[in-house]
């Protein structure tokens, strides 16, 4: 036992000394998180938007200041012409283009209906869909407002109910994803670089002489980079809740345990990478490429998973971040127990059991 904490301290010198490596586990946390937090959303907001007026009256300027005031929209410009609106759109000047006819409020008043035109930039569909849903919404709002008590024959209608997020915040879905790609980037990135170092500054030798057996050299390779790790889930939590607005309706040592589960799946990953890369850079290179992408694409955090086709849904079953992903979703957004996740860290748990036991397979080849 004497010996096994002798190894884990002196790789924890490695991590103190190198204090360009203990920048980038403490602080590029913090730093991918507020990044990909604020930046990453699927929420349209203070979209450009062009009125083409041409009634100018109480009707029009009563709706033209609801859409302008709405947090969806930021009024760019009022346009004169059909010619205006075209110049606009090939400027990029704005996304959306509202035009009231002429003799828009008589014509409400006396033939119980009126028309508007929404002009929208279509070259990116979903924001164009979506910008024009809020405005048809807002514009709806403003006709019941004329005559609230009137009623259509056979009118149904629906009443919504946002469970979990009723504000639809989208930092909501991209917290949990964000938490899953920084933890896995991070903790792989560091530990691929920790066996194949000892190759490239010589001491492996000593690792060679070492009485230790090789699960118990892994294990302590791992653990001060886990400890690390702990203080960014800290940081990480703190930030969603405090910086990002997202509470932690579930239960906190559910969470932090099951983050510390995937923490480990992710050092375990990098341990594998580091038995079988030949140079630092390749590791490093390695584990930035080969986990980048299969986490930013099949965890299901920017992509749903559904959608894809059934091999891609099988392959997304091998990235530990999809189920972390899910488990963070479950007890962080709505507020689930054990017994909702349970599944899901089973296959965190067999992951990294698999993992670990192909790292002590790999490292054995490398003693010999």
């Amino acid at each position: 036992m004497k010996q096994f904490l002798i190894f884990v301290k002196k790789e924890w010198l490695h991590i103190w000394r190198d204090r360009r490596t203990l920048f980038i586990l403490l602080f590029m946390p913090i730093i991918q998180i507020v990044l990909y937090g604020f930046a990453l959303t699927t929420e349209v907001k203070n979209s450009k938007i062009a009125i083409f007026d041409q009634s100018k009256d109480e009707a029009t300027m009563v709706i033209s200041n609801e859409i302008a005031a709405s947090r969806y929209f930021d009024l760019a410009r009022n346009l004169y012409s059909y010619k205006d609106i075209e110049a606009a759109f090939r400027k990029d000047e704005m996304r959306v283009a509202i035009v009231f006819p002429a003799k828009f409020r008589y014509d409400l008043l006396h033939s119980n209906q009126a028309q508007i035109q929404l002009i929208a930039d279509a070259s990116d569909p979903n924001t164009a869909n979506t910008l024009t849903n809020y405005a048809t919404s807002i514009i709806k709002d403003y006709q019941q407002t004329i005559n609230p008590d009137q009623e259509m024959p056979y009118t149904i209608h629906t009443q919504r109910r946002m469970l979990y997020n009723p504000e639809l915040k989208g930092a909501y879905n991209f917290v949990p994803g964000v938490m899953a790609l920084v933890l896995m980037l991070v903790c792989a990135m560091m530990t691929s670089i920790s066996i194949v170092r000892e190759k490239e500054m010589g001491t492996m030798q000593v690792i060679l002489v070492s009485p230790l057996k090789p699960f118990r050299i892994i294990i302590a390779k791992t653990i001060p980079y886990l400890l690390v790790s702990m203080v960014n889930i800290a940081s990480i939590l703190l930030l969603s809740v405090y910086a990002l607005e997202v509470p932690i309706t579930g239960n906190l040592g559910l969470l932090i345990a099951e983050s510390i589960l995937f923490t480990v799946t992710s050092l375990s990953v990098g341990i594998l990478i580091s038995n079988t890369a030949k140079t630092q850079q390749t590791a490093m290179f390695t584990s930035m490429m080969s986990l980048f992408l299969p986490t930013l694409l099949f965890s299901g955090f920017m992509f749903p998973i559904e959608n894809m086709p059934v091999p891609l849904q099988v392959i997304s079953n091998l990235v530990p971040a999809k189920w972390y992903f899910i488990i963070v979703k479950d007890v962080m957004i709505k507020g689930l127990g054990f017994a909702a996740v349970w599944k899901e860290t089973l296959v965190l748990i067999a992951m990294t059991a698999i993992l670990l036991a192909a790292s002590i397979y790999k490292f054995k080849i490398r003693l010999t």
